[in-house]
Protein backbone atom coordinates (compact mmCIF):
# COMPACT_ATOMS: atom_id res chain seq x y z
CA UNK A 1 0.00 0.00 0.00
CA UNK A 2 2.40 3.13 -1.34
CA UNK A 3 2.15 5.72 -3.44
CA UNK A 4 5.01 6.67 -6.65
CA UNK A 5 6.93 8.55 -3.91
CA UNK A 6 7.34 5.43 -1.53
CA UNK A 7 5.17 6.67 0.55
CA UNK A 8 2.54 4.80 2.86
CA UNK A 9 -0.75 5.35 0.72
CA UNK A 10 -3.38 7.57 2.83
CA UNK A 11 -5.80 7.65 0.49
CA UNK A 12 -7.91 4.67 2.33
CA UNK A 13 -11.53 5.36 2.21
CA UNK A 14 -12.71 5.92 6.10
CA UNK A 15 -16.03 7.60 4.89
CA UNK A 16 -18.49 5.74 6.60
CA UNK A 17 -21.65 6.74 4.36
CA UNK A 18 -22.36 10.16 1.90
CA UNK A 19 -23.76 13.05 3.64
CA UNK A 20 -25.80 15.01 1.22
CA UNK A 21 -26.65 18.77 2.30
CA UNK A 22 -28.68 21.59 0.97
CA UNK A 23 -29.64 25.11 2.12
CA UNK A 24 -31.74 25.77 4.30
CA UNK A 25 -35.77 24.82 2.58
CA UNK A 26 -33.29 22.86 0.23
CA UNK A 27 -35.07 18.97 -0.35
CA UNK A 28 -33.39 15.75 0.35
CA UNK A 29 -33.53 12.26 -0.94
CA UNK A 30 -36.29 10.41 0.23
CA UNK A 31 -35.91 8.02 3.32
CA UNK A 32 -34.78 4.74 2.50
CA UNK A 33 -36.50 3.31 5.42
CA UNK A 34 -39.66 4.50 8.26
CA UNK A 35 -36.93 4.42 11.00
CA UNK A 36 -34.54 7.14 11.41
CA UNK A 37 -33.05 9.77 13.70
CA UNK A 38 -33.45 13.18 14.04
CA UNK A 39 -29.90 15.55 15.16
CA UNK A 40 -30.22 19.04 16.16
CA UNK A 41 -27.20 20.50 14.80
CA UNK A 42 -28.11 23.79 16.84
CA UNK A 43 -28.55 21.69 20.20
CA UNK A 44 -24.62 20.54 19.80
CA UNK A 45 -23.88 24.23 18.78
CA UNK A 46 -25.33 26.14 21.89
CA UNK A 47 -24.56 22.72 24.64
CA UNK A 48 -20.74 23.83 23.81
CA UNK A 49 -21.23 27.83 23.97
CA UNK A 50 -22.41 26.94 26.99
CA UNK A 51 -19.62 24.77 28.50
CA UNK A 52 -17.73 27.22 26.93
CA UNK A 53 -18.81 29.80 30.05
CA UNK A 54 -17.82 27.15 32.54
CA UNK A 55 -13.70 27.70 31.51
CA UNK A 56 -11.57 30.58 32.40
CA UNK A 57 -10.45 32.49 29.42
CA UNK A 58 -7.60 31.28 27.58
CA UNK A 59 -8.93 27.38 28.36
CA UNK A 60 -10.17 25.86 25.09
CA UNK A 61 -13.09 23.57 24.88
CA UNK A 62 -12.58 20.77 22.63
CA UNK A 63 -15.52 18.88 21.13
CA UNK A 64 -14.84 15.08 20.91
CA UNK A 65 -16.37 13.18 17.77
CA UNK A 66 -15.39 9.76 18.65
CA UNK A 67 -17.47 7.14 18.05
CA UNK A 68 -19.15 8.91 14.89
CA UNK A 69 -19.72 12.14 17.57
CA UNK A 70 -21.78 9.64 19.92
CA UNK A 71 -23.74 8.30 17.50
CA UNK A 72 -25.02 11.85 15.92
CA UNK A 73 -22.56 12.05 12.98
CA UNK A 74 -19.38 12.97 12.78
CA UNK A 75 -18.67 14.84 9.58
CA UNK A 76 -22.16 16.87 10.05
CA UNK A 77 -21.30 17.33 13.56
CA UNK A 78 -17.67 18.04 12.71
CA UNK A 79 -18.75 20.82 10.03
CA UNK A 80 -21.56 22.13 12.10
CA UNK A 81 -19.16 23.31 15.52
CA UNK A 82 -15.75 24.28 13.33
CA UNK A 83 -18.66 26.90 11.44
CA UNK A 84 -19.51 27.98 15.40
CA UNK A 85 -15.38 28.40 15.74
CA UNK A 86 -14.14 24.83 17.19
CA UNK A 87 -10.69 25.33 16.80
CA UNK A 88 -9.72 21.62 17.36
CA UNK A 89 -11.14 17.91 17.45
CA UNK A 90 -10.98 15.04 19.61
CA UNK A 91 -11.47 11.62 18.32
CA UNK A 92 -10.48 7.70 19.39
CA UNK A 93 -8.81 5.96 16.62
CA UNK A 94 -6.64 6.81 13.36
CA UNK A 95 -9.59 5.86 11.19
CA UNK A 96 -12.32 8.35 12.79
CA UNK A 97 -9.52 11.29 11.92
CA UNK A 98 -9.00 9.90 8.27
CA UNK A 99 -12.84 10.33 8.23
CA UNK A 100 -13.15 13.80 8.89
CA UNK A 101 -10.13 14.66 6.79
CA UNK A 102 -11.47 12.95 3.91
CA UNK A 103 -14.71 15.13 4.54
CA UNK A 104 -12.49 17.83 4.21
CA UNK A 105 -12.01 18.79 7.85
CA UNK A 106 -8.77 21.18 8.19
CA UNK A 107 -8.58 22.21 11.96
CA UNK A 108 -6.19 20.23 14.90
CA UNK A 109 -7.33 17.00 15.14
CA UNK A 110 -6.34 15.05 18.41
CA UNK A 111 -6.13 10.85 18.26
CA UNK A 112 -6.76 9.96 22.06
CA UNK A 113 -5.90 6.26 22.04
CA UNK A 114 -2.27 5.19 20.87
CA UNK A 115 -2.74 4.12 16.80
CA UNK A 116 -1.09 1.33 15.33
CA UNK A 117 2.76 2.67 14.87
CA UNK A 118 2.95 1.98 11.09
CA UNK A 119 -0.16 4.18 10.72
CA UNK A 120 2.02 7.04 12.39
CA UNK A 121 4.00 8.56 9.09
CA UNK A 122 0.75 9.02 7.67
CA UNK A 123 -1.00 10.68 10.70
CA UNK A 124 2.35 13.01 10.49
CA UNK A 125 1.33 14.01 6.70
CA UNK A 126 -2.31 14.40 7.64
CA UNK A 127 -1.08 16.87 10.52
CA UNK A 128 -3.05 14.74 13.31
CA UNK A 129 -2.03 14.57 17.03
CA UNK A 130 -1.44 11.29 18.00
CA UNK A 131 -1.28 9.95 21.60
CA UNK A 132 1.23 7.77 23.53
CA UNK A 133 0.27 6.15 26.48
CA UNK A 134 2.71 2.51 26.31
CA UNK A 135 6.25 2.62 26.30
CA UNK A 136 6.87 -0.12 23.67
CA UNK A 137 4.13 1.12 21.68
CA UNK A 138 5.99 4.44 21.93
CA UNK A 139 8.77 3.15 20.77
CA UNK A 140 7.73 1.43 17.88
CA UNK A 141 5.77 4.58 16.94
CA UNK A 142 9.02 6.82 17.15
CA UNK A 143 10.98 3.62 15.12
CA UNK A 144 8.20 4.24 12.36
CA UNK A 145 8.03 7.95 12.12
CA UNK A 146 12.24 8.12 11.46
CA UNK A 147 12.07 4.91 9.43
CA UNK A 148 9.64 6.65 6.92
CA UNK A 149 10.87 7.58 3.40
CA UNK A 150 12.13 11.38 3.29
CA UNK A 151 9.64 13.71 2.68
CA UNK A 152 8.76 14.48 -0.60
CA UNK A 153 11.57 17.66 -2.11
CA UNK A 154 10.31 20.98 -1.37
CA UNK A 155 7.92 19.47 1.34
CA UNK A 156 8.61 20.73 5.00
CA UNK A 157 6.14 18.74 7.48
CA UNK A 158 5.86 19.63 10.88
CA UNK A 159 7.20 16.86 13.27
CA UNK A 160 3.59 14.89 14.43
CA UNK A 161 1.91 16.62 17.75
CA UNK A 162 2.45 13.52 20.47
CA UNK A 163 0.12 14.15 23.40
CA UNK A 164 1.88 11.75 26.64
CA UNK A 165 -0.72 10.41 28.19
CA UNK A 166 -0.01 9.93 32.20
CA UNK A 167 -1.68 6.57 33.83
CA UNK A 168 -3.23 8.75 36.72
CA UNK A 169 -5.78 5.82 38.55
CA UNK A 170 -7.86 4.87 35.47
CA UNK A 171 -6.19 1.53 34.90
CA UNK A 172 -6.65 1.92 31.46
CA UNK A 173 -3.64 3.59 29.50
CA UNK A 174 -0.81 6.30 29.87
CA UNK A 175 2.26 5.86 31.53
CA UNK A 176 3.48 5.56 34.95
CA UNK A 177 4.01 9.04 36.72
CA UNK A 178 7.67 8.19 36.85
CA UNK A 179 8.39 6.88 33.91
CA UNK A 180 6.93 10.81 32.13
CA UNK A 181 9.94 12.20 31.83
CA UNK A 182 11.73 9.07 29.99
CA UNK A 183 8.59 9.09 27.77
CA UNK A 184 8.39 12.82 26.87
CA UNK A 185 12.42 12.98 26.23
CA UNK A 186 12.25 9.98 23.49
CA UNK A 187 9.45 12.25 21.76
CA UNK A 188 11.47 14.84 21.67
CA UNK A 189 14.74 13.02 20.34
CA UNK A 190 12.87 11.95 17.66
CA UNK A 191 13.08 14.62 14.63
CA UNK A 192 9.75 13.84 13.36
CA UNK A 193 7.79 14.31 16.56
CA UNK A 194 7.39 16.56 19.34
CA UNK A 195 5.93 16.64 22.97
CA UNK A 196 2.99 19.01 22.05
CA UNK A 197 0.52 17.47 25.34
CA UNK A 198 0.35 15.82 28.49
CA UNK A 199 -2.96 14.70 29.01
CA UNK A 200 -4.76 12.33 31.73
CA UNK A 201 -8.43 11.13 32.04
CA UNK A 202 -10.70 10.97 35.47
CA UNK A 203 -11.88 7.64 36.75
CA UNK A 204 -14.95 9.62 38.51
CA UNK A 205 -15.00 13.15 37.43
CA UNK A 206 -17.94 13.52 39.59
CA UNK A 207 -15.96 12.56 42.60
CA UNK A 208 -13.73 15.55 44.39
CA UNK A 209 -11.44 12.70 46.48
CA UNK A 210 -11.07 10.47 43.59
CA UNK A 211 -10.10 13.50 41.02
CA UNK A 212 -7.92 15.10 43.59
CA UNK A 213 -5.89 11.55 43.32
CA UNK A 214 -5.33 11.99 39.86
CA UNK A 215 -4.41 15.58 40.30
CA UNK A 216 -1.84 14.85 42.65
CA UNK A 217 -0.81 11.91 40.24
CA UNK A 218 -0.97 14.24 37.71
CA UNK A 219 1.50 16.99 39.09
CA UNK A 220 4.16 14.30 39.98
CA UNK A 221 4.46 13.56 36.15
CA UNK A 222 4.44 17.62 35.33
CA UNK A 223 6.94 18.57 37.78
CA UNK A 224 9.43 15.49 36.69
CA UNK A 225 9.22 17.52 33.20
CA UNK A 226 9.49 20.68 35.05
CA UNK A 227 12.37 19.76 36.70
CA UNK A 228 14.29 18.80 33.65
CA UNK A 229 13.90 22.05 32.36
CA UNK A 230 11.22 21.05 30.10
CA UNK A 231 8.67 23.64 28.82
CA UNK A 232 5.74 22.27 30.00
CA UNK A 233 3.29 21.74 26.92
CA UNK A 234 -0.46 21.83 26.73
CA UNK A 235 -2.20 19.92 29.94
CA UNK A 236 -5.92 18.37 29.62
CA UNK A 237 -7.41 16.28 32.19
CA UNK A 238 -10.77 17.28 32.72
CA UNK A 239 -13.91 16.66 30.34
CA UNK A 240 -17.94 16.79 30.71
CA UNK A 241 -18.21 15.26 34.11
CA UNK A 242 -15.71 17.34 36.40
CA UNK A 243 -16.31 20.18 33.90
CA UNK A 244 -19.95 20.56 35.51
CA UNK A 245 -19.33 19.28 38.89
CA UNK A 246 -16.72 21.73 39.36
CA UNK A 247 -13.88 18.79 40.42
CA UNK A 248 -10.85 19.86 39.02
CA UNK A 249 -9.09 22.67 37.59
CA UNK A 250 -9.52 23.05 34.16
CA UNK A 251 -6.03 23.36 33.25
CA UNK A 252 -5.48 24.48 29.19
CA UNK A 253 -8.40 22.18 27.14
CA UNK A 254 -11.77 20.65 28.60
CA UNK A 255 -12.81 18.09 26.77
CA UNK A 256 -16.27 17.75 25.61
CA UNK A 257 -17.76 14.69 25.50
CA UNK A 258 -21.26 13.74 26.57
CA UNK A 259 -22.29 17.12 27.64
CA UNK A 260 -22.02 18.17 24.20
CA UNK A 261 -24.42 16.47 23.45
CA UNK A 262 -27.28 17.52 25.44
CA UNK A 263 -26.58 14.70 28.77
CA UNK A 264 -25.32 14.67 31.89
CA UNK A 265 -23.44 12.21 32.78
CA UNK A 266 -25.59 9.01 35.03
CA UNK A 267 -25.38 10.04 38.28
CA UNK A 268 -23.46 13.66 38.79
CA UNK A 269 -24.17 15.43 40.52
CA UNK A 270 -23.51 19.08 39.04
CA UNK A 271 -22.11 22.21 41.40
CA UNK A 272 -24.07 25.16 41.75
CA UNK A 273 -21.94 26.74 39.67
CA UNK A 274 -22.61 24.95 36.73
CA UNK A 275 -26.68 24.12 37.29
CA UNK A 276 -27.77 27.10 34.98
CA UNK A 277 -25.71 25.31 32.26
CA UNK A 278 -27.32 21.89 33.27
CA UNK A 279 -30.39 23.07 33.08
CA UNK A 280 -30.22 24.56 29.57
CA UNK A 281 -28.45 21.72 27.97
CA UNK A 282 -30.45 20.24 24.64
CA UNK A 283 -30.56 16.88 23.97
CA UNK A 284 -29.61 16.84 20.17
CA UNK A 285 -30.88 13.12 19.33
CA UNK A 286 -34.64 11.87 18.45
CA UNK A 287 -35.09 8.53 17.58
CA UNK A 288 -38.42 8.38 15.94
CA UNK A 289 -40.23 5.49 13.23
CA UNK A 290 -43.30 4.90 11.19
CA UNK A 291 -44.96 1.14 11.54
CA UNK A 292 -44.41 -0.69 8.61
CA UNK A 293 -48.20 -2.57 10.22
CA UNK A 294 -50.45 -2.05 12.73
CA UNK A 295 -52.83 -4.96 13.32
CA UNK A 296 -55.30 -6.28 15.63
CA UNK A 297 -54.72 -9.52 17.26
CA UNK A 298 -56.57 -12.23 19.12
CA UNK A 299 -56.30 -13.02 22.67
CA UNK A 300 -53.30 -15.21 23.24
CA UNK A 301 -51.66 -14.70 20.35
CA UNK A 302 -47.36 -14.97 20.33
CA UNK A 303 -45.52 -11.90 19.70
CA UNK A 304 -41.87 -11.88 18.25
CA UNK A 305 -39.56 -14.71 18.95
CA UNK A 306 -39.98 -17.30 21.73
CA UNK A 307 -42.76 -15.79 21.56
CA UNK A 308 -41.55 -14.08 24.79
CA UNK A 309 -45.26 -11.51 25.22
CA UNK A 310 -48.65 -13.55 24.41
CA UNK A 311 -51.53 -10.89 23.88
CA UNK A 312 -53.65 -10.65 27.28
CA UNK A 313 -56.54 -9.45 25.36
CA UNK A 314 -57.63 -8.65 21.91
CA UNK A 315 -54.41 -5.99 20.71
CA UNK A 316 -53.90 -3.47 18.50
CA UNK A 317 -49.76 -4.03 17.75
CA UNK A 318 -47.39 -2.14 15.91
CA UNK A 319 -44.83 -2.93 14.07
CA UNK A 320 -41.90 -0.50 13.86
CA UNK A 321 -38.67 -0.95 11.37
CA UNK A 322 -35.84 -1.07 13.67
CA UNK A 323 -34.08 -3.16 15.97
CA UNK A 324 -31.15 -4.00 18.14
CA UNK A 325 -29.02 -3.96 14.71
CA UNK A 326 -29.69 -0.57 14.70
CA UNK A 327 -28.90 0.02 18.21
CA UNK A 328 -32.05 -0.54 19.57
CA UNK A 329 -30.73 -3.26 22.72
CA UNK A 330 -32.68 -6.28 22.59
CA UNK A 331 -32.32 -5.88 26.43
CA UNK A 332 -34.98 -2.95 26.37
CA UNK A 333 -37.00 -6.10 25.76
CA UNK A 334 -40.60 -5.28 27.48
CA UNK A 335 -39.37 -3.02 29.41
CA UNK A 336 -39.06 0.17 27.03
CA UNK A 337 -41.92 2.42 26.33
CA UNK A 338 -42.72 4.44 23.30
CA UNK A 339 -44.54 8.38 22.72
CA UNK A 340 -47.06 8.15 20.18
CA UNK A 341 -49.23 11.09 19.83
CA UNK A 342 -47.39 12.27 22.77
CA UNK A 343 -48.67 9.31 24.63
CA UNK A 344 -46.55 6.38 26.28
CA UNK A 345 -47.63 2.68 24.85
CA UNK A 346 -45.15 -0.08 26.16
CA UNK A 347 -43.07 -1.82 23.64
CA UNK A 348 -44.13 -5.70 24.03
CA UNK A 349 -42.31 -9.10 22.41
CA UNK A 350 -38.17 -9.76 21.98
CA UNK A 351 -36.47 -7.02 20.59
CA UNK A 352 -35.72 -8.37 16.89
CA UNK A 353 -32.71 -7.87 14.44
CA UNK A 354 -34.89 -5.61 12.31
CA UNK A 355 -38.50 -5.23 14.13
CA UNK A 356 -39.55 -4.18 17.68
CA UNK A 357 -43.44 -4.09 18.59
CA UNK A 358 -45.88 -1.77 20.13
CA UNK A 359 -49.25 -2.52 21.80
CA UNK A 360 -51.53 0.86 20.68
CA UNK A 361 -54.60 -0.39 21.92
CA UNK A 362 -55.03 2.15 24.56
CA UNK A 363 -53.58 5.05 22.42
CA UNK A 364 -56.31 8.03 21.96
CA UNK A 365 -57.71 9.34 18.99
CA UNK A 366 -58.98 7.19 15.89
CA UNK A 367 -57.35 4.21 14.97
CA UNK A 368 -53.49 4.25 15.07
CA UNK A 369 -52.22 3.76 11.21
CA UNK A 370 -48.79 3.75 9.37
CA UNK A 371 -49.00 7.09 9.01
CA UNK A 372 -48.68 7.80 12.76
CA UNK A 373 -44.92 8.77 14.12
CA UNK A 374 -43.43 6.95 17.15
CA UNK A 375 -40.74 8.58 19.67
CA UNK A 376 -38.50 5.81 20.67
CA UNK A 377 -35.82 8.71 22.08
CA UNK A 378 -36.65 12.28 22.11
CA UNK A 379 -39.50 14.70 22.68
CA UNK A 380 -43.10 14.18 21.04
CA UNK A 381 -46.21 16.41 22.78
CA UNK A 382 -45.15 17.22 25.87
CA UNK A 383 -43.29 13.97 27.25
CA UNK A 384 -39.82 13.06 26.64
CA UNK A 385 -38.03 9.84 26.54
CA UNK A 386 -34.36 10.90 27.53
CA UNK A 387 -31.36 8.84 26.75
CA UNK A 388 -30.79 8.32 30.54
CA UNK A 389 -33.87 6.68 30.54
CA UNK A 390 -33.72 4.51 27.83
CA UNK A 391 -29.93 3.63 29.97
CA UNK A 392 -31.96 2.54 32.93
CA UNK A 393 -34.80 0.23 30.95
CA UNK A 394 -31.85 -1.59 29.25
CA UNK A 395 -28.91 -1.58 32.33
CA UNK A 396 -26.33 0.86 30.35
CA UNK A 397 -25.64 4.40 30.66
CA UNK A 398 -26.57 7.20 28.57
CA UNK A 399 -23.35 7.08 26.51
CA UNK A 400 -24.38 3.63 25.24
CA UNK A 401 -27.12 4.60 24.38
CA UNK A 402 -26.57 7.06 21.49
CA UNK A 403 -23.03 5.71 20.34
CA UNK A 404 -25.00 2.57 19.49
CA UNK A 405 -27.07 4.01 17.33
CA UNK A 406 -26.01 1.44 13.81
CA UNK A 407 -24.78 3.29 10.63
CA UNK A 408 -27.87 2.02 8.60
CA UNK A 409 -30.08 4.33 10.47
CA UNK A 410 -30.93 7.69 8.68
CA UNK A 411 -29.67 10.59 9.93
CA UNK A 412 -31.61 13.75 9.21
CA UNK A 413 -29.74 17.07 10.29
CA UNK A 414 -32.02 20.01 11.42
CA UNK A 415 -30.73 23.79 11.80
CA UNK A 416 -32.80 26.55 11.89
CA UNK A 417 -35.20 23.81 12.72
CA UNK A 418 -34.84 22.89 8.64
CA UNK A 419 -33.85 20.20 7.28
CA UNK A 420 -30.13 20.49 6.15
CA UNK A 421 -28.40 17.51 5.83
CA UNK A 422 -28.68 13.80 5.61
CA UNK A 423 -26.64 10.51 5.93
CA UNK A 424 -28.20 7.23 5.26
CA UNK A 425 -27.10 3.78 3.51
CA UNK A 426 -29.07 4.65 0.20
CA UNK A 427 -28.52 8.19 -0.08
CA UNK A 428 -25.89 7.42 -2.83
CA UNK A 429 -27.72 4.66 -4.30
CA UNK A 430 -29.79 5.64 -7.54
CA UNK A 431 -32.73 6.93 -5.87
CA UNK A 432 -33.50 8.73 -7.98
CA UNK A 433 -32.26 12.58 -7.22
CA UNK A 434 -33.44 14.72 -4.72
CA UNK A 435 -36.95 14.66 -3.63
CA UNK A 436 -39.41 15.79 -0.90
CA UNK A 437 -38.21 14.87 2.89
CA UNK A 438 -41.70 13.25 3.85
CA UNK A 439 -40.80 11.12 6.93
Amino acid sequence: MATTDGHTDIRITATRLPLIEVEPGGELPPLPRTAWLDIDLDAIVSNVRLMRRLVPAGVRVEPVVKADAYGHGAVAVARALIADGAASLGVATFDEALELRQAGVEVPILILFPIPAEHAPAARRLGLSITGGDRELLARTLAALEAAPDDAPGAVPDRIAVHLEIETGLGRGGVQPEDALEAAAAIEACPRARLAGVWSHLQAGGDAATTAGQEGRFGAATQLLEAAGMTLPTLHIVASGALLAATSRTYDVVRAGIAMYGMVPDGLVEAESASSVVARLRPAMALRARPVRVAWLDAGTGVSYGPSYVTPRRSCIATLPLGYADGYARGLSKKAQVLVRGIRVPQVGTVAMDAIMVDVTDAPGPPITIDDEFTLLGQQGGDRITAFEVAQWGNTISHEVTSAMSGRLPRVYYAAAEAVGMRAVACDAGLGGAGSLDH
